[in-house]
């Protein structure tokens, strides 16, 4: 029923932060939740989670190759620390091992940094999609930094007009309508490492913010769903509006980081599906037939 473009799994999960599932944990959470197939994205960036190699992701793709598919992931300041590092040869490495894009990419640095960008315009080059995760402060937390109103995504969408840009995280999804204040982006971390009592947005939604607007202006701009929960759910008529303006551009996903996660975004479609508020089409669609088409399963 679903196919899951944004998972993790650790061949040997430590208890540091959240204890992400095994290869085989996931699996059962899967054939709980109707859950066909997953993509494993590795976390190779030190600012919240332990790195880990992409090569343990491409173990557990093969072992499990009937369910797992690997992305692979570049710290943009790998090889030379530099704006001119030739990642096009570890990508292509990596695309030619088997795996479908790049992320999920989330070092504390704004996205226009040029290390950033040079890894977009490698990805580009090599024919990867990549997905990345967002912050609104620098330091203190994990995701590339943008504004409010995502004006450097908005600038990497127009450098990079080949490369599909996977929307995903908190701060993207709460620009589904405009912000009222800039802070309710995201929850933040206390020094003691804890974080702060955030809700995010609630209320239903007046007026469009800036992801439907890019959405419509960037063909190569796509949305994965997993951190959409609140964005959706916080209006149950524009949600499906919006999963039926743009149901060729979004994409079913959990993120799951732990075993007990709930799977919030498949929760919306099953009920909005039954209760006819999105047709079988769209429901399809971003369960898994989007997924199928863009990375050619």
């Amino acid at each position: 029923m679903f196919i899951d473009i944004h998972a993790h799994a650790y061949r040997r999960p430590v208890p540091f932060v959240v204890r992400f599932c095994t290869a085989e944990e996931l699996l059962k959470r899967y054939d709980e939740a109707g859950i066909e197939k997953g993509f494993l994205l590795p976390i190779v960036s030190p600012e919240i989670y332990l790195p880990q190699a992409n090569e343990d992701i491409l173990d557990m793709a093969q072992q499990y190759s009937d369910r797992f598919v690997p992305f692979c992931n570049i710290d943009p300041r790998a090889l030379t620390n530099s704006a001119d590092a030739p990642l096009d040869t570890v990508l292509r490495y990596y695309r030619d091992k088997g795996c479908k894009g790049v992320g999920e990419i989330m070092l504390n640095v704004p996205m226009m940094h040029p290390m950033v960008q040079n890894l977009f315009k490698h990805a580009q080059s090599v024919g990867l999609p990549v997905t990345c995760d967002g912050s609104d402060q620098m330091s203190g937390d994990f995701g590339l930094y943008d504004d409010p109103g995502l004006p450097q995504l908005e600038h990497t969408l127009q450098r990079f007009p080949k490369l599909t840009m996977i929307g995903h995280g908190p701060v993207f999804w709460s620009e589904i309508a405009q912000l009222e204040t800039p802070a309710e982006r995201k929850p933040v971390f206390r020094p003691d490492g804890s974080q702060c009592n955030w809700q995010p947005p609630a209320t239903r939604i007046k007026d469009e913010g800036v992801v439907p607007k890019l959405l419509r202006k960037y063909p190569n701009l796509y949305g994965e769903l997993s951190d959409a929960t609140n964005a959706l759910g916080r209006d149950h008529d524009y949600g499906p509006k919006f999963l039926t303006e743009f149901q060729d551009r979004l994409m079913f996903g959990t993120d799951i980081c732990f075993f007990e996660m709930p799977f919030g975004t498949r929760d919306i479609l099953v009920k909005w599906r039954a209760d006819g508020k999105i047709s079988e089409q769209v429901f399809n669609k971003i369960a898994r037939e989007n997924a199928i088409k863009l990375f050619g399963l």
